[in-house]
């Protein structure tokens, strides 16, 4: 189950570093004092939304792990 999330995570950090790397270059472009954007900064990110997807799946799975299934089965 994690495995299709991270595939997930991972395609929308390809898809969305080229359009940031981007929007921020134009932004900056505007400053007379400006920073180069290093390549660094994506790849710190792209590590922190996998260790955050990471976190929310195990979340998830201990809290429907320690669920009682009689509760659910009641409800419905």
């Amino acid at each position: 189950m994690s495995r299709d999330f991270l595939k997930l995570v991972l395609v929308s950090i390809l898809i969305a570093t080229p359009k940031a790397w981007w929007g921020m270059h134009q932004c900056l472009q505007d400053f007379v004092y400006r920073e180069d954007i290093s390549g660094w900064l994506f790849v710190d990110v792209g590590i922190f939304a996998i260790g955050l997807a990471l976190a929310t799946i195990g979340y998830q799975s201990i809290k429907v792990a320690m669920d009682n299934p009689i509760k659910r089965l009641k409800s419905e």
